[in-house]
């Protein structure tokens, strides 16, 4: 696909993301040759893919776009709702730069400001540190239990729903260790037959969502208090409130319903 002049701006105040309205309650990303805002003194215009043929830039405010008659900020989660899904990634890969760069500014072994040299790669022009954007790799378990599945209410949640059993990769274990140690530490259960299903870019700042499906092996439920409030086996019959579309986590439930429902 030939390249044209115009650009997708993915501009950000915070997690907000400016977006076009359309009429009839629909909005896009800004597209065109020139920034949908201004772009201040000693911002930085990162170049984030491409898509559909254009250039994807992004770019930080310091202080949230008022609402106007062409413009509204909408949260990134929230733009699930109204951005084809391609839009939406690359919003979200936006995000991730943007916090990476924000939090990348100066070298973490001698303090000197860091210069940009590439995409995704900055370096000291001291000490010659380099530095990429960090990912932080967590785990998705869904664990079957005859026709149930383990469904957990973490207390960091913003909102009443349950969802899967998840937890951070750490220093020196498989993902399959992860899987085992994290619902053994969270639920007190162990699981088995632990098997791969698929993956997410998570930019909430900057994860990998990793998704899981195990069986039950053992134990009785035993919650750690201070990461779960609420936890349980549910059938298809009796669900409670699930995650979002947008997540892995819902897909690997729906994966789910669909496999038990045949």
């Amino acid at each position: 696909m030939n390249q044209t002049a115009e650009s997708l701006w993915f501009v950000f105040y915070k997690d907000e993301l400016l977006l076009e309205k359309e009429g009839n309650g629909t909005f896009a990303i800004p597209c065109g040759e020139i920034p949908p805002i201004l772009i201040k003194d000693k911002t930085t215009v990162h170049n984030i893919t491409t898509l559909e043929g254009r250039n994807c830039k992004a770019y930080s405010v310091s202080q949230p776009i008022e609402e106007t008659e062409q413009y509204a900020m909408i949260g990134l989660r929230a733009s699930y709702e109204y951005l084809p899904l391609g839009h939406y990634q690359a919003a979200g890969k936006a995000h991730e730069i943007l916090h990476w760069d924000r939090n990348s500014l100066f070298c973490s072994a001698c303090g000197t400001p860091m210069e940009q040299k590439e995409s995704i790669m900055k370096r000291c022009p001291s000490c010659g540190r380099e530095v990429y954007p960090a990912i932080s790799t967590a785990v998705l378990v869904l664990v079957r239990k005859g026709d149930s599945i383990l469904l957990v209410h973490a207390r960091n949640f913003k909102g009443r729903f349950n969802s899967l059993v998840a937890g951070f990769l750490e220093t020196g274990e498989t993902l399959e260790e992860c899987v085992a140690r994290e619902v053994k530490e969270e639920t007190g259960l162990d699981v088995k037959n632990i098997t791969y299903f698929g993956n997410q870019p998570w930019p909430y700042p900057s994860g990998l969502m990793v998704g899981f499906i195990a069986d039950y092996a053992g134990g009785e439920i035993k919650l750690q208090e201070e990461e779960l409030s609420s936890g349980d086996f549910y059938t298809r019959d009796n669900l409670p409130e699930l995650p979002r579309k947008l997540s892995l986590a819902r897909k690997m439930i729906d994966w789910w319903l669909e496999c038990s429902h045949k």
